[in-house]
């Protein structure tokens, strides 16, 4: 098996709705622009609340890899 190489990064996903489309929106966006996405690790779970205590947002902190390329 060749070496390589894979560049981690961090995303944050929102979603009104849940922490599970939260963090499938950040994988969807980041797979537009990017190539080889490997592993996606979700590593923060919160909450966005408004002024009266209700939930306005979920967001999901993840670390996604990809293979790097020269």
């Amino acid at each position: 098996m060749a070496e390589s190489v894979y560049k981690v990064i961090e995303l944050v996903g929102t979603s009104d709705e849940s922490w599970e489309k939260a963090a499938t929106a950040a994988v969807s966006r980041a797979s537009q622009t990017l190539r080889d996405l490997r592993i996606a690790e979700v590593t923060k779970l919160d909450l966005q609340l408004g002024d009266d205590g209700n939930v306005v947002a979920y967001r999901a902190k993840l670390n996604v890899s990809f293979k790097y390329e020269d």
